[in-house]
């Protein structure tokens, strides 16, 4: 394996670094006073997206493009450093058309939408004059198991009737999003395969009967383009909105995850670097007892256990890409666990030490530390908690122990006292 970026992919990193360097930095003061005031910053967003789709840097995670889309055509490994990039200001992936939750929900229109639905969805989507949400995560159950999932998908003649409660759904506040992409239980039998029962519905954002409760607030600040409760009461829509097969919306969703937790773990990457190059500046500006911080060798251990971290971490996570690259998605599932369990772990620990450093400022909006540790704490959770792709991982390791069982044993020498 070889993860020494190509000169192509070393010339779209250039590429995307000066798309933030030249117009994202300098508007992210803007953006941020809007969405403070409560309003979504379209009049920032816009005008730089259309720089970027001008100069070719447009729909770079999706490694199906077709000639006639819009967009790149990369690897996992190829977009991996340029989510690193982008990562580094969080509302700056969709400058590019790669934020979440489209890029999975793409990828999923891409493998599985009728002619139809890519007309009416993927096509918009694609072009980035629309936005989209995916809704899996119930607050009555525990959804990091989507054979919990309660939301009930009824076919009634000609139409799916959708009952159920769905929260934390990102991005549903966005003045551009139009599309739900809903999971829920298709078949109620008591006897249906667990993981066959499950459908995924395209709703339209103002179906009637659709309505949003409340914007979630994630460690008390609110997002912007909402962390959002739904609520669908007798919702409607055609059997036309069906995405692929009824009962085949588990293992749809399964193929949904791996490149899009490859995507959040290199923004979070991303995150760590910055964290650690403020961590460093502020250490070798701030003084205490008569020396710089830099200066004391537990900030120093910080500072080395950061880096060294955020390096395993990225290796890590190339390492999945690869793999999905040249494997497939399916053989990368433990790899991608793996990552998404290392990434937010290493963002809460980075951060926490970037906040300590800069003392009681590192608490306030006066540097973008604490909303990237509250985002770190919240990857403990979304795309499946630790304790879940804690178990993917051991099971695995079990269950090679089991197929060498005994092996190990060849490796114990018995001990014979001398003289016997």
């Amino acid at each position: 394996m070889n993860f020494q970026p190509t000169p192509a992919n070393l010339d779209l990193q250039c590429r995307v670094r000066d798309i933030m360097e030249r117009l994202v930095l300098p508007s992210n003061r803007d953006w941020h006073r809007w969405a403070d005031a409560g309003v979504y910053p379209s009049d920032v967003v816009e005008p730089i997206k259309a720089c970027a789709r001008a100069e070719g840097l447009w729909n770079l995670f999706l490694p199906g493009l077709q000639p006639d889309e819009p967009g790149t055509r990369l690897s996992n490994l190829d977009y991996a450093p340029l989510a690193e990039i982008m990562g580094r200001v969080p509302w700056a992936a969709e400058v590019f058309n790669c934020s979440a939750p489209d890029t999975g929900n793409i990828e999923l229109l891409h493998l599985f939408a009728t002619p139809a639905q890519r007309e009416r969805w993927l096509k918009p989507l694609m072009n980035g004059t629309m936005r989209s949400c995916y809704a899996m995560s119930e607050p009555d159950v525990a959804s990091s198991d989507p054979t919990n999932l309660q939301t009930s998908i009824v076919r009634d003649g000609d139409e799916w009737v959708i009952n159920g409660r769905k929260w934390f759904i990102s991005g549903a506040l966005h003045p551009l999003c139009e599309l739900v992409m809903l999971m829920g239980v298709s078949d109620g039998s008591p006897d249906a395969d667990k993981h066959r029962r499950h459908s995924l519905v395209l709703v339209p954002l103002k179906t009637p009967g659709l309505s949003i409760v409340r914007n979630v607030p994630i460690l008390q600040h609110h997002s912007i383009e909402g962390h959002v409760e739904l609520l669908f009461r007798n919702v409607r829509v055609p059997v036309s909105n069906l995405l692929g097969e009824a009962g085949a919306g588990f293992a749809m969703a399964q193929a949904r995850l791996g490149p899009g937790r490859v995507h959040h773990c290199m923004r979070t990457i991303g995150q760590c670097e910055l964290a650690l190059e403020l961590m460093c500046e502020r250490a070798l500006e701030r003084s205490a007892f008569g020396r710089h911080l830099a200066d004391y060798a537990n900030i120093q251990d910080w500072i080395a256990e950061s880096r060294v971290e955020i390096d395993q971490a990225r290796l890590l996570v190339l390492h999945a890409a690869w793999r999905m690259d040249t494997q497939g998605n399916a053989a990368a599932r433990v790899d991608v666990a793996a990552i998404k369990l290392v990434a937010a772990r290493l963002q809460t620990r980075v951060l926490d030490r970037a906040m300590q450093v800069f003392g009681a400022m590192g608490l306030s909006p006066d540097t973008p530390l604490a909303y990237l540790y509250t985002w770190g704490r919240a990857m403990r959770f979304l795309d499946g908690p630790d304790e879940v792709h804690l178990r993917t991982v051991a099971r695995e390791e079990l269950a090679q122990a089991k197929k060498r069982r005994g092996a190990a044993t060849n490796h114990f020498v018995p001990y014979a006292p001398s003289g016997h």
